[in-house]
């Protein structure tokens, strides 16, 4: 009779050694191999349904059948715009983000809508149980009998209801807590973790049914196994926010099926997940404008302009090297606009601690709002406040001189929609030409500067 395979895995990033180390010589954690026990009998791929040896035959591209564009709402716009249009039949999603973000919430709004729709919904809780999930159904607003509830730990038995129900969509609640007899190892562990995501994938992709899975996320904020999952589901997306703010953004790591640099904005409430329609409005209703350290940038998420408080604060240090802290925007970028306006700008920042925030929760991580950031730091510096309705565009060269950004049309329309009237940006924008005129109007006026000493000029009061 064979005997058990042992071999050790690192719970960190799937390392796989047949003797046990002390360090992981691929990410270098110390104590993360544990040894795993797996079963050659019974393998959960043959249980599966897959096609086993001699049975799986090459198939010419021309005979391949497609399934058209065969998308499914989920019922939410903003989750629609993040998939690429809605759910592709036999994909696999998963769903991270922070303990009590809104993930469960967020998915069984969505069953709840398929289910109204479309037809039967499983809806798997390993975590809770099918009492707990009817309680937040109700709050939900959820009444429909199409929805199953199917409260199991074991994948063996969620394949076997998958197969048997054939469900227009599967909510796996959560992989973490999904485990497999076949692995002789902990649930949440990265064996188990790999192998109910490998079964899960499986099933989707044999009989068309979309998938989403939810992850927990580690200590470093990534989901717990990110690079068996990450290379396995069909899209990854990250649900962010402050547990004890409305507001959740809803961003895209990966999607096979659509664009990874869209932004979904939801607002938490106690009727669910709602689509919030204007995000700009929303993040700038807070904003007085009447301060100094404060800056209007128009920042691209995917195709969507959002218009976001870049806020500043420059003191002079107590200590002797001066502190330079960020949120939401990266440090070395703020380090380098720092260094532009002392040497470009004249601006002595030397001995500053200086402190950038964005309002809302976002990271700006695009050059188009170097000029905003910086006016927002030298607005601080100089006491001098930025002039009212005013938006900035542009990035920073080490020279100081502006260059132009991308879809600038865009966003010129966005900050003229809502009320700005005035935007300051580089000289030359070229995907402004040919409609030039149409935006040069009273609506708005628009600056254009060829350095960062000339906005300055300009911006500032």
């Amino acid at each position: 009779m064979p005997r058990s395979a042992s071999k050790y895995i690192c719970q960190q990033c799937g390392y796989e050694s047949v003797k046990w180390m002390g360090r992981c010589p691929d990410c270098g954690e110390w104590n993360s191999l544990v040894e795993t026990v797996t079963q050659p009998s019974g393998r959960a791929a043959n249980k599966s349904g897959l096609a086993r040896a001699g049975q799986a035959t090459p198939t010419p591209l021309s005979q391949v059948e497609t399934i058209g564009d065969a998308r499914r709402s989920t019922g939410s716009q903003e989750l629609d715009r993040v998939l690429g249009g809605g759910l592709v039949p036999g994909s696999l999603v998963l769903v991270g983000g922070e303990p009590g973000i809104g993930k469960s919430t967020l998915l069984a709004s969505v069953a709840g809508h398929v289910a109204l729709h479309e037809g039967e919904v499983l809806y798997v809780s390993a975590e809770e149980s099918a009492q707990q999930v009817k309680l937040r159904a109700e709050r939900l607003g959820i009444e429909t009998d199409r929805l199953l509830l199917l409260a199991e730990t074991d994948v063996d038995a969620v394949v076997t209801s998958i197969e048997r129900v054939a469900p227009k969509l599967v909510v796996v609640d959560s992989i973490q807590t999904v485990a497999s007899e076949q692995i002789v190892s902990a649930p949440g562990s990265v064996s188990q973790v790999r192998e109910s995501t490998l079964r899960l994938m499986h099933v989707a992709k044999r009989l068309h049914i979309p998938i989403c899975i939810i992850g927990h996320v580690t200590k470093e904020g990534t989901v717990a196994g990110p690079r068996t999952l990450e290379h396995m589901v069909d899209a990854v997306l990250y649900l962010e926010g402050e547990r004890f703010h409305i507001y959740r953004l809803l961003r895209g790591a990966k999607n096979r099926f659509g664009p990874t640099d869209e932004v979904g904005v939801f607002e938490m409430s106690s009727d669910g997940m709602l689509d919030v329609a204007d995000p700009s409005g929303i993040f700038l209703t807070e904003r007085r404008g009447r301060d100094t350290g404060s800056a209007v940038v128009v920042s691209m998420e995917g195709t969507r302009p959002l218009l976001v408080e870049a806020q500043a604060l420059a003191t002079t240090t107590a200590f002797g090297a001066p502190r330079i802290t960020t949120n939401g925007v990266d440090r070395n970028r703020l380090l380098m606009l720092l260094a532009v306006l002392t040497k470009r700008v004249g601006l002595a920042l030397a001995n500053q601690d200086v402190y950038v925030n964005v309002a809302g929760g976002f990271t700006l991580d695009e050059p188009a709002v170097d000029l905003g950031v910086a006016v927002a730091v030298a607005s601080s510096f100089t006491e001098r406040r930025v002039t009212p309705n005013t938006v900035l565009l542009g990035e920073i060269g080490l020279g100081g001189e502006l260059r132009p950004v991308t879809r600038t049309l865009a966003r010129v329309r966005e900050a003229e929609k809502l009320g700005f009237e005035r935007c300051i940006l580089p000289i030359g924008g070229h995907d402004l030409d040919g409609e030039r005129g149409a935006l040069e109007r009273p609506g708005i006026e628009l600056r254009r500067v060829a350095t960062v000493r000339e906005s300055l000029e300009i911006a500032l009061e």
